[in-house]
């Protein structure tokens, strides 16, 4: 890749970052914002940002065969990244990175694709790679994104899904189609009973959900709904952003999804326009889960998924 594709590439990833993060703007100023660490389950940890915004939640799985991740957070962070995985190794002659899994394309998950691509085997749905390939455009955030360079594209790619035998586990990674976009996957640690879900599960905030790259909040429940009859109810559960989470939390974000959804249909069905609905708000109970995404911006998207 050309210093010049680098550099255009980076350029524009910075960009979509101060638009996409802007809420962790005042915090970055008096604070570094650096890669912390927080086990879940004998091999597998999670990798959050601290004093600010650094990309979805990072799966690890760091053993005898080297290390696994899932998702690799802003382009930006892969230096910290890199050096937070040369902290988790368990034993000095342990392999290094072998594996990234995609859960799915956008830049605050596959960001750091280009620099990991040339030392680990980047794995994700098909779709992912054909997005990724192509300049593509979130009109939501008013974000404009060039092609991927080559080196971030993934080099394995699965219709339905794939397993992954590693570090003395079976990790299953499971396509979920047309929920947070249309290349969605969950990957599940098998033997350490851990599942990442990705932007499909925002642990207690409202989630984004592309509706112009296959997302829709309708499949999003549907797809929440199998996947907690579908996994072992004990599971600890990494989300694409938010705490760590289990079944209860994956459970009382369905719901969420599920009533808020109910409101807005109820008052599209009685005639309401979207600044109508969104005037009148949405409950009490869920003021706690508005962020980047807020009341307004989540009943955009709900009304969005349901327009003919």
């Amino acid at each position: 890749m050309s210093k010049n594709t680098c550099a255009k590439f980076a350029k524009a990833c910075l960009v979509s970052v101060l638009i996409f993060a802007g809420t962790a703007h005042a915090q970055s100023e008096k604070k570094e914002i650096t890669i912390g660490v927080v086990p879940v389950s004998g091999p597998i940890s999670m990798l959050i940002g601290v004093n600010g915004f650094s990309g979805g939640n990072v799966g690890v799985s760091a053993g005898r065969d080297g290390m696994l991740i899932v998702d690799d957070k802003l382009d930006t962070f892969s230096h910290k990244l890199e050096k937070r995985l040369d902290d988790l190794k368990i034993c000095s002659e342990c392999g290094d990175l072998k594996f990234v899994i995609n859960t799915h394309w956008h830049f605050d998950h596959a960001g750091g694709n280009a620099y990991f691509g040339d030392q680990a085997v980047i794995v994700a749905h098909d779709n992912v790679r054909k997005l990724m390939a192509a300049p593509q455009e979130i009109k939501f955030f008013k974000m404009k994104l060039p092609a991927s360079p080559d080196q971030a594209l993934p080099v394995i790619t699965y219709a339905k899904s794939v397993s992954v035998h590693f570090n003395g586990e079976e990790i299953r990674v499971i396509h979920f189609p047309n929920g947070h976009t249309d290349g969605d996957s969950v990957v599940h640690f098998t033997k350490s009973n851990v599942l990442h879900l990705g932007d499909q599960f925002f642990n207690g905030l409202f989630p984004f959900v592309d509706l112009e790259h296959g997302g829709n909040v309708v499949s999003m429940t549907r797809n929440i709904g199998e996947m907690i009859k579908m996994f072992p109810a004990d599971a600890k559960i990494i989300p694409g952003h938010g705490p760590l989470g289990d079944m209860a939390a994956l459970k009382a974000f369905h719901a969420m999804l599920t009533q808020t959804t109910k409101i807005v249909k109820d008052r599209m069905a009685a005639g309401k326009s979207l600044t109508e609905i969104q005037a009148a708000g949405l409950p009490e109970k869920w003021k706690s889960w508005a962020w980047l995404i807020n009341a307004e911006s989540w009943i955009a998207l709900v009304h969005g998924s349901l327009k003919p």
